[in-house]
């Protein structure tokens, strides 16, 4: 069964901030026709007061009309633009709230997790990038393991044939590759 989505807002407030600035941006750009339709209907009655008075009321009643229903459909524009921007703005928020995750869980020492993105979110490149350094990583540290062992094997055995008053450094030494050792597993 596929994951679905329940919650919407991941990062609420840079979601709703950015669908608030692209509704407000769409919002001021369409005011244009509303008083473009406004000083039209202005003039046409102007018109038609001074050939046809008796039809001036009427005209007025159907401005205030087509305007209400303007300003209403601007309105219902501009929310359903705002829920739009809520959903595409999760498909960004998504994947960066989940990279962070990761990275929280990188600090806690789970390094071998692959990260990988839901279908339709964006940023799929940036995962592959993740998995790769993880990948890289997680190399170079068991190429240390086997070092920090190595080294560890052969400071045990230094301690053997080294005077009495040298085995105390070499014990501490090997305790740290021993606290080292045990980070890496």
């Amino acid at each position: 069964m596929a994951y679905s989505r329940r919650t919407y807002l991941i990062n609420p407030r840079f979601q709703l901030r950015f669908s608030a600035l692209v509704t407000v941006a769409v919002l001021i750009s369409s005011l244009i026709y509303p008083f473009a339709i406004f000083d039209l209907m202005n003039n046409f009655i102007a018109y038609v007061s001074s050939h046809s008075p008796e039809h001036v009321s009427q005209l007025s009643q159907k401005r205030t009309d087509l305007l209400i229903t303007l300003v209403l459909w601007q309105l219902g524009f501009s929310v359903m633009i705002f829920i739009v921007c809520v959903f595409f703005s999760h498909k960004i928020a998504g994947p960066i709230y989940k990279l962070m995750k990761f990275f929280g869980a990188a600090r806690e020492g789970h390094l071998s997790d692959k990260l990988f993105f839901r279908k339709g979110d964006y940023f799929h490149e940036l995962a592959a990038d993740y998995n790769d350094t993880m990948e890289t990583i997680l190399e170079k540290q068991k190429a240390d393991f086997v070092y920090i062992s190595e080294v560890a094997t052969y400071v045990s055995n230094l301690a053997l044939v080294v005077p009495d008053d040298k085995k105390v450094v070499l014990k501490e030494i090997g305790q740290k590759l021993n606290e080292i050792q045990a980070r890496f597993q």
